[in-house]
């Protein structure tokens, strides 16, 4: 009997070759994460715009909200899969070109129908993107994992605000319809990024004998898998309720439509340096329970300010939520921490993103629904904040220092995530997987534990 293993990418070659290579990854990676947000957030500064052009009620405009976070988990559990049989080079600039053409046909769009496919088409990149960078991050980085997490989650922030933020200024430059302009527009950062993964170099002489499907099914074994999918899903829940919802809110309390915007794109802008700082830290087990306060805090001291009085001082709720959103940067390092391999990441990752999107998608429904129903945003605040009681519960959990693998060994014995056949060995830049065997000579099983143990203060 022999054990599998996924050996170190090989595939971009030595020395310079191999160097550019992994800084082309690099770059692809932080592109790409440029791109996974600025289809959402474009949409809430306009989302008047777009009731008006579509004609549409507060409900269906809910359903605008909560589309994107649905197609992250639907399509996103596509993303092993697709990664087993073909390129991630390939499968992130085919859906990344995917993105730029539901862009435009949301656009273009006349009928609610069209718009809700043109939306379900520009969420794969975001999607894909979303499950697959913290294994290529594992994979092609595993000693730099809080540098370049921090990295790709700045990018993402960045493109968050840039989208939230520019949206209403080019509605207006555009005139009549001028929301069509604001969401298109993206489409052009999305092709560059797909442009730069398909110039990820292929490896020649890579075998594609060897295939397996992740098992990710035994991660309901997992209490840390199943924390981390809670605090992915309800993390996730407040930040779309901030894109979705938080503009219109406070244009629904007096402020302009211009000044919603930049409220918005306030938040964002926050967001920026502690995504850049939060993973580093994130990394030192003393750190995280510590952090994890800090967030809850300041998202129950920001939503209920914003509940109050959201005219008095609206930049300083919409901080302090920013702060507490840092909680994203966290749960996006820990996917890393709490697992061995590259496998087991991409695993944890489906399961938690997957999972989490559905748990994320029914708060913006239900806020459209329930301020439909009432002509009041209370069900919003009622619903954030039992949600910051959620994450401290599953926080706490997920911050314990285990890993999922040995959870899940110890329910179901011999597990590993690609299960028990061949397993695969993919990397961005390999034409197709390569399989490598270990003898069980390997070292004893506590002896790979403290190898691989997290990392200490």
């Amino acid at each position: 009997m022999t054990r599998t293993a996924r050996t170190a990418p090989t595939d971009l070659g030595a020395g310079t070759d191999r160097r550019r290579g992994l800084a082309l990854i690099a770059v692809a990676i932080v592109l790409t994460a440029l791109n996974l947000r600025t289809a959402v957030t474009s949409v809430g500064p306009v989302l008047e715009e777009i009731e008006r052009g579509l004609g549409i009620s507060s409900g269906l405009a809910g359903v605008i909200t909560t589309m994107p976070v649905l197609c992250f988990a639907l399509i996103g559990f596509t993303g092993p899969a697709l990664s087993a049989r073909y390129r991630d080079s390939h499968v992130l600039a085919g859906a990344l070109i995917a993105m730029s053409g539901g862009l435009a046909l949301r656009s273009l769009a006349d009928a609610f129908p069209v718009f809700l496919a043109g939306t379900a088409l520009a969420m794969a990149g975001g999607a894909l993107g979303n499950v697959m960078l913290p294994s290529l991050v594992k994979r092609h980085f595993p000693a730099r994992t809080g540098p370049l997490v921090g990295a790709y989650s700045t990018a993402m922030g960045l493109g968050a605000t840039l989208a939230a933020v520019a949206a209403q200024p080019v509605a207006d430059a555009a005139g009549d319809e001028g929301w069509r302009w604001a969401l298109v527009v993206w489409a052009v950062p999305a092709l560059v990024a797909a442009a730069v993964w398909l110039a990820v170099p292929a490896s020649p002489g890579v075998s594609r004998e060897g295939h397996a499907a992740v098992r990710m099914r035994a991660l309901v074994h997992s209490p840390t898998a199943m924390a981390l999918t809670a605090f992915f899903g309800v993390q996730a829940l407040q930040a779309y309720v901030v894109i979705g919802w938080s503009a219109q809110y406070l244009r629904d309390s007096g402020l302009t439509a211009a000044t919603a915007g930049l409220l918005l794109g306030l938040n964002s802008v926050v967001g920026l340096p502690l995504s850049a700082v939060i993973p580093s830290l994130t990394v030192r087990p003393r750190m995280q329970r510590p952090l994890l306060l800090v967030f809850l805090a300041n998202y129950v001291i920001g939503w209920v300010g914003l509940w109050i009085a959201p005219t008095a001082a609206p930049w300083l709720w919409m901080t302090l939520i920013a702060v507490g959103m840092g909680t994203f940067s966290m749960v996006l390092t820990l996917i890393g921490l709490r697992a061995r391999t590259p496998e087991t990441v991409s695993a944890l990752s489906t399961v938690t993103q997957g999972w989490g999107y559905v748990i994320a998608g029914a708060g913006p429904l239900l806020v459209g629904v329930l301020r439909g129903a009432t002509g009041s945003y209370d069900g919003m605040f009622v619903i954030v904040l039992v949600g910051v009681a959620v994450l401290g519960v599953a926080g706490w959990i997920a911050t314990r220092q285990v890993f999922v693998d040995d959870e899940v060994e110890r329910s179901v014995p011999g597990w590993s995530p690609a299960g028990r056949c061949t397993d695969v060995l993919e990397s961005a830049g390999a034409e197709a997987p390569a399989s490598a065997h270990i003898a069980d000579t390997a070292p004893p099983r506590d002896q790979g534990r403290r190898a691989a143990a997290p990392p200490r203060d």
